[in-house]
């Protein structure tokens, strides 16, 4: 009986630390999508000024919460989920404005990472 507790409390010792599949592939997405915002905003597709600069400033913000995220680091966590909540912001902002459905599906895939990410087992693994 005693040794029934003793698995069951070391248990959730035992999966801190350790990466759900989720994770990476929210990371590795995530990362792609940065490396083509900077792409865009070094070749001036988001136009000169105020806007490509902010790309980059958002970008670099978010690579390095990937990174945080990647080695389970709770302020990589925390970086990455405004991060996302950002992004489906955006994009729901940019479908309302344009009415282009491609922004409305970047949407919602980037709002179910969120839902994802704010999830109690997600945050349990977190160092």
């Amino acid at each position: 009986m005693a040794d029934a507790t003793n698995t069951t409390s070391t248990k959730g010792q035992e999966t801190k630390g350790q990466m759900l599949p989720g994770l990476a592939g929210i990371c590795m997405f995530l990362m792609f999508m940065t490396m083509l915002n900077v792409y865009g905003a070094l070749i001036g597709v988001f136009g000169p000024g105020i806007n490509k600069y902010g790309i980059l400033t958002f970008c670099s913000i978010l690579g390095a919460g990937l990174f945080g995220l990647l080695r389970l680091k709770k302020w990589g966590w925390a970086i990455v989920t405004a991060g996302c909540l950002l992004l489906s912001v955006g994009f729901f902002f940019y479908f309302s404005k344009l009415h282009q459905f491609g922004a409305l599906i970047q949407a919602i895939f980037v709002l179910v990472f969120f839902l994802y990410l704010v999830r109690p087992e997600t945050r349990e693994r977190l160092l």
